[in-house]
């Protein structure tokens, strides 16, 4: 039987405000061509199909479109929530679904049902841990003395060997779990699952089935040959910049697991980083590369630029990230209030707040402007007849 491994689809994602739909959906889509060249049986995912656990109609009707194509490339689907999904509303008409092909495994009280498969070698049965939020999840399970996601999934694990091995000796297994297990390497677009600061999981917890289809962690990782992660099929942080997005073709045979190859995917819009003044970057020919790229920009200008981010959209339309740090540090120093206000005019103090928050002294022009709304500001209050301190008093 062949498996293909993947997880943390995050449908209707945005990145940085850029709506990401037609993206995933052009890299999903690339996963039913998989399906179709590489003859795979069964796709799981491991959690977190939606971004959010009420997604927007945009998005369920994007994911349903990607769920078809690949049921109708010829394989079945398993189906786990994660720690973004609503387990509930995700589960809603199961039963349903699966007579089309479509398994979805949301609930804790038959996380030990499997999803049986036959081959020629006999059953596979996959089980789906739903995301086990520690404190409700130890109820759930009755297990009121198991402590954190160690504890809860130590407990699911055992109720699946338990069901493994009342089953024939000739039935395969694959466990779907969505965890941060010891040894993974997080990026920065997870969001935290920790619990009383202990998320992580040990991998012994995951010992005496033949493949652990594990989701959370972005990047794809090979913790032992039988227990990885896929990763999530596009990259949702600048920290992913240098990942191979991918998912796992698993193999199994009459004796358990028999290899496991990496299949990338496409790429649809890459991600870039750049760091130089302004106008360096808005002339090096050197950058013309990256015109079409998500970029994150780190501007060295010694005085804040007026409206950066505009003004390199007009050649990069993707940068989407920037940060001022001017080469040797800020010039004007930290900020210095209230010590620097005492003895000072308005518009002294005024000026001063523009030099600290840009790294240099306003123009004439912008020192009028100031006074301008200092004197209209002053206009407003009480008193209105109290000119405005042009000298320190």
């Amino acid at each position: 039987m062949r498996v293909l491994h993947t997880s943390d689809w995050h449908v209707g994602r945005m990145f940085h405000g850029r709506d990401l739909l037609a993206d995933q959906e052009a890299v999903l889509g690339a996963l039913a061509d998989l399906v179709a060249t590489e003859r795979v049986d069964v796709v799981v995912v491991a959690g977190d199909l939606y971004d959010r656990a009420v997604p927007a109609g945009e998005a369920v009707a994007a994911c349903t479109r990607m769920l078809g194509a690949i049921r109708a490339a010829g394989a079945r689907i398993v189906l786990t929530p994660g720690n973004h999904d609503s387990a509930a509303r995700l589960g809603a008409f199961g039963e349903f679904t699966a007579a089309g092909g479509l398994h979805l495994r949301t609930r804790v009280a038959e996380l030990a049902v499997p999803v049986l498969l036959e081959d020629r070698h006999g059953p596979v049965a996959l089980y789906g841990i739903p995301y086990l939020e520690p404190e409700p999840a130890r109820h759930a399970l009755g297990t009121p003395d198991a402590r954190g996601h160690a504890g809860v999934l130590a407990e699911a694990m055992r109720r699946i060997r338990a069901d493994l091995g009342n089953r024939p000796a000739a039935t395969r297994s694959v466990v779907l779990a969505h965890a941060f297990v010891t040894g993974g390497q997080g990026s920065a677009s997870e969001r935290t699952i920790a619990v009383g600061g202990i998320e992580q999981v040990p991998a012994a917890v995951f010992d005496g089935v033949d493949y652990v289809a594990l989701g959370h962690l972005h990047g794809p990782q090979r913790l032992a040959e039988h227990l990885r992660y896929s990763g999530s099929p596009l990259a949702y942080s600048f920290s992913e910049a240098r990942h191979h997005k991918s998912v796992w073709l698993v193999e199994l045979d009459a004796g358990g697991l028999a290899g496991v190859e990496r299949r990338e995917l496409p790429v649809p819009r890459r991600l870039g980083t750049l760091r130089g003044t302004l106008d360096e970057l808005l002339t090096e020919p050197g950058h013309e590369a990256l015109t079409g790229a998500f970029l994150s920009v780190e501007l060295t200008d010694q005085v804040r630029p007026t409206d950066p981010l505009r003004r390199l959209q007009q050649r990069f339309p993707h940068a989407v990230h920037l940060e001022w740090r001017p080469e040797g540090g800020f010039a004007a120093g930290p900020l210095r209030y209230p010590g620097a206000a005492r003895g000072r005019s308005e518009l002294e103090i005024a000026c001063c707040f523009v030099a600290d928050c840009r790294g240099g002294e306003p123009t004439d022009r912008e020192r009028e402007l100031l006074g301008a709304a200092l004197v209209a500001a002053a206009a407003r209050e009480p008193g209105a007849d109290r000119p405005v301190r042009e000298a320190a008093a």
